[in-house]
């Protein structure tokens, strides 16, 4: 290979590297959400979740509010880089209830909150979590994943991908 192939491919490389990076432009494909069943919606309000002190919580425990259930993380770029959103979100909504769901271990869930601390509560489901996306209509098994919920305890809106601030708001202001 002479210099300037060299030169080329790691040319490429950068660039592909570079373009990796980037967020998704909004019309990349993203892969259907099935609907989410009422008997796995009710599976996942009686799930006992430990939170990050260790009690065990159960969503059943906020039953009554409209929810936005966020399934997350530490490892995933788009949900690090959509947790403030959902932060700032929260705290123009405090009548919703807002509940990151981690799959992911508790160490490094509080680990991750040294550096992107959030104001609503987080639960930890772990890695068995992927069967319960699936079932929740997460067919890819992919996050973020985010269901935001009625008052009546019903889907209103389920998202796979990173969310879009301000489609979310218009959800939730529809909610109350």
């Amino acid at each position: 290979m002479n210099r300037r192939q060299l030169l080329r491919t790691g040319a490429g490389l950068i660039a592909a590297l570079a373009a990796a990076t980037i967020d998704e432009p909004a019309w990349a494909a993203v892969p259907t959400v099935q609907p989410t069943t009422a008997a796995a919606l009710a599976a996942l309000r009686a799930r006992p979740m430990a939170d990050l002190q260790g009690a065990t919580r159960r969503l059943a425990d906020w039953h009554g509010r409209p929810m936005l259930l966020n399934f997350w993380a530490s490892w995933c770029a788009p949900c690090v880089r959509e947790m403030p959103q959902l932060d700032a979100l929260q705290k123009q909504f405090p009548q919703v209830q807002f509940i990151g769901i981690g799959i992911d271990t508790a160490v490094k869930i509080r680990k991750f909150l040294l550096k992107v601390p959030v104001s609503y509560p987080l639960l930890v489901l772990g890695t068995s979590g992927i069967d319960t996306l699936r079932d929740l209509g997460d067919t890819a098994a992919g996050l973020p994943f985010t269901l935001i919920l009625a008052t009546d305890g019903s889907v209103k809106r389920s998202i796979l991908g990173k969310i879009r601030p301000d489609d979310v708001r218009n959800t939730l202001a529809s909610l109350i």
